[in-house]
């Protein structure tokens, strides 16, 4: 449980209709599974004691007795077990039937849940059976105790900070206002829904759209578990279609027609992160709630869950072309709407070769198409110096010249020759005054060249290098609009794929590809045999590690030894611990250090949920300490 993980599961066992003796046992060897398997939330489904197609035999006297002599023989083998269980049963109250969910932990019944909603329409006629649960708080007696009944009721883990577990049964869940709303606003991070959906064609999505969106809104996990096999098919068929959600997103979800069992690790301070971060999300209390504490054994959650290596990068193929499309479009879009209001005639951009410079230039020929404008007002800019190899300057200048623009070759060696001179630096000292002399000098020329022109000069760099600060103050630091800002460099590269795999033109995907293939680099240095030199990541750190950090610190608030742990997983037979411990000091290290260079950030296109726009999502103060995540880091 360290970190905030608990681990869920949503259960179906199979059953028959009628038959609690036989049901109770195929919960109870369901249940002692999930307790193997280290789960400490465990949703069975709605009314599956006795099955949820009893129809009038709800009514007979003889299956509410066996239920309830069902529900005690489930109860007795929670005995020893710290997990939180939820299981579906008809429950007797004041002559009236209830469609409740009973909660159990280490051999006691917690509360009864009944629940608030109860269809009377299409194929559902529950309304001949139950009554609608109620929001106050009363008590019933069940095996010698008084126990207690009512909707607002919550339960509270003390040894893990910020998980609450709040509970609705299946219809609740469909209806304008859910009882979960409520429930979130008191302060639920974990909703647990026991249902009984049949299955329609379809009705899949429909289910998966609300869980997702539930769980978005309000901030939380969402366990649902389902009906499946041994329901009656009389009219339905159930499908046992579990979910598990968290924050808007799917974390497992099961085949349908098949009674699985489906486990995931929420992580509850990730939520308690969200809704810090959301100050629109206000705890309210308007009514009574019962909250009743419940005890975890402090252990170590055996980790299952997966995070992508490249959370920028969506996974799958059409929705990362769809990404890409969509983020070229907010880029085009942005330095659009800066031409309009400026009316600047050019746009200058230094062309390096590289893959920053050349999204920068795709995004600039994309915006003037949309201006209506001619791409031989766009000046693409290159400056050989003392690192530039033949590769990167064939390339600029192929790039330059197949978008269609204007290409201008400034060689910038005498300049800077004249300029170290002037300075006292020695040229065989290659160190940071040499590099940043040279990466000056270029800024010095295109803005001249844009001055000269009437344009702007458009920023390459990407969200990466300012967080990593890895660039040259007032050199490529600045320009008058910065249309990478926010993105991040694994993305840079998948969004020059997608141009390459989507534009007509073969000349102009050759060279797109051939900057693909070519090393990051900011040729600063003299190459070697004609060969680039200096490697960026050979010098910062992989930037699908730094990329990764970055996510999960800004986006997910997570702490360094979090981040270590599930970067251990995901980057496993790829990084080894050692390696990720040496650039993640890196990474924080520069961080901190470096914020003085985004507090003075040119404007900038925000494309994504991370972003470090002194003016928008990091507003962090220059001189602020990294003291504490250092220590942290140091202990890993």
């Amino acid at each position: 449980m360290r970190h905030g993980f608990v681990k869920a599961a949503a259960v179906t066992p199979p059953i028959k209709v009628a038959d609690p003796k036989y049901n109770a046992g195929q919960i109870i060897k369901r249940m002692e599974e999930a307790f193997v398997k280290g789960a400490k939330i465990i949703v069975f489904p709605e009314l599956c004691i006795t099955g949820y197609t009893c129809n009038d035999l709800f009514l007979q006297e003889l299956l509410l007795r066996g239920a309830r002599e069902a529900l005690k023989q489930i109860k007795e083998r929670t005995e020893g077990h710290d997990a939180l269980v939820f299981v579906g049963l008809p429950f007797e109250k004041d002559h009236k039937l209830y469609n409740v969910a009973a909660v159990l932990q280490n051999g006691e019944v917690l509360a009864f849940i009944p629940k608030s909603f109860i269809p009377n329409y299409a194929e559902f006629y529950e309304a001949r059976y139950f009554t609608p649960g109620k929001r106050e708080l009363e008590q019933v007696w069940f095996d010698g105790e008084e126990i207690p009944f009512g909707t607002n009721i919550l339960f509270e883990a003390e040894e893990i900070d910020g998980l609450t577990v709040g509970c609705e049964i299946c219809e609740d869940f469909w209806v304008a206002d859910p009882p979960s709303t409520a429930h979130a606003l008191a302060g639920a991070t974990v909703m647990v829904n026991l249902s009984a959906s049949n299955e329609t064609v379809g009705k899949d999505k429909y289910r998966d759209m609300l869980v997702t969106s539930a769980s978005a809104r309000l901030l939380c996990a969402y366990v649902y578990a389902s009906a499946g096999e041994g329901e009656s098919s009389q009219d339905l068929v159930f499908g046992g279609h579990n979910i598990i959600a968290e924050n808007g997103t799917i974390l497992k979800e099961a085949k349908r027609f098949v009674s699985e069992t489906v486990y995931a690790d929420i992580d509850v301070h990730r939520l308690q992160m969200e809704r810090r971060r959301m100050t629109t999300f206000i705890k309210k209390q308007e009514e009574f709630y019962l909250v009743i504490p419940f005890e975890l054994k402090k252990e170590e959650t055996g980790l299952e869950r997966i995070y992508n290596p490249m959370p920028f990068v969506p996974s799958d193929h059409m929705q990362r072309e769809k990404r890409c499309e969509e983020i070229l479009a907010i880029q085009s879009y942005g330095l659009k709407k800066r031409y309009e209001h400026t009316g600047s005639r050019t746009a200058v951009i230094g062309v390096s070769g590289g893959l920053d410079s050349t999204l920068a230039l795709l995004v600039t020929a994309r915006a003037f198409d949309l201006l209506g404008k001619e791409r031989k007002d766009i000046v693409s800019v290159t400056m050989p110096c003392f690192g530039t190899t033949g590769r990167t300057y064939e390339n600029a200048c192929k790039l330059a010249k197949t978008l269609g623009t204007t290409l201008r070759e400034v060689d910038i060696k005498e300049a800077v020759t004249v300029h170290f001179k002037d300075i006292g630096q020695d040229m065989e000292n290659h160190d940071v005054t040499y590099e940043n002399g040279q990466a000056r000098e270029r800024t010095q020329v295109i803005m001249d060249i844009a001055n000269k022109e009437c344009g702007l000069v458009i920023g390459t760099g990407d969200m990466s290098e300012l967080a990593l600060g890895w660039a040259t103050y007032n050199g490529d630091h600045m320009s008058m609009y910065a249309v990478n800002a926010g993105v991040p460099k694994t993305l840079v590269r998948h969004l020059v794929q997608y141009y390459a795999d989507t534009c007509s033109e073969d000349a102009l995907k050759q060279v797109l590809l051939d900057v693909l293939d070519t090393p990051v680099s900011p040729e600063l240095l003299p190459p070697v045999d004609g060969a680039i030199s200096q490697k960026t990541e050979d010098l910062v750190g992989p930037y699908e590690l730094h990329d990764f950090f970055l996510y999960y610190m800004l986006r997910c608030g997570f702490e360094p030894s979090k981040i270590f742990r599930i970067a251990r997983t995901s980057f496993k037979g790829l990084y080894d611990e050692e390696t990720i411990r040496k650039w993640m000091r890196i990474f924080y290290r520069r961080f901190f250090a470096q914020q003085f260079k985004r507090s003075c950030l040119p404007d900038g296109p925000k494309v994504g949920s991370v972003a470090v726009s002194p003016r928008g999502d990091l507003r962090m103060p220059s001189d602020a300490s990294a003291a504490l995540w250092m220590a942290e880091v140091e202990k890993l």
